[in-house]
């Protein structure tokens, strides 16, 4: 993947999380909010979804609201891709 296809990926998958950040803000509990958005990635988004991620993640996290940096302990990292010859 070209480093701006990988940049236009990543862009959209920052503002999905984002959007689910901005959902479970509303709760009331700060750690119900943390644990809803974890347990929607978790749910929901495949294992390719989640290794891009943890890509933005293991960069640094740049662009990601609070709230989704906060639930990033508790959403499943995936198993390395394969790679095909």
């Amino acid at each position: 993947m070209s480093h701006d296809a990988a940049h236009s990926s990543h862009a959209k998958l920052i503002r999905m999380a984002n959007q689910i950040g901005t959902f479970f803000e509303s709760k009331t509990n700060r750690a119900e909010g943390v644990a809803g958005v974890a347990e929607h990635i978790n749910k929901f988004w495949e294992p390719r979804m989640r290794r891009h991620l943890f890509e933005v993640l293991d960069a640094g996290g740049e662009g990601l609201k609070p709230i989704v940096l906060e639930a990033a302990p508790s959403i499943n990292r995936p198993a390395p891709a394969e790679k095909v010859a």
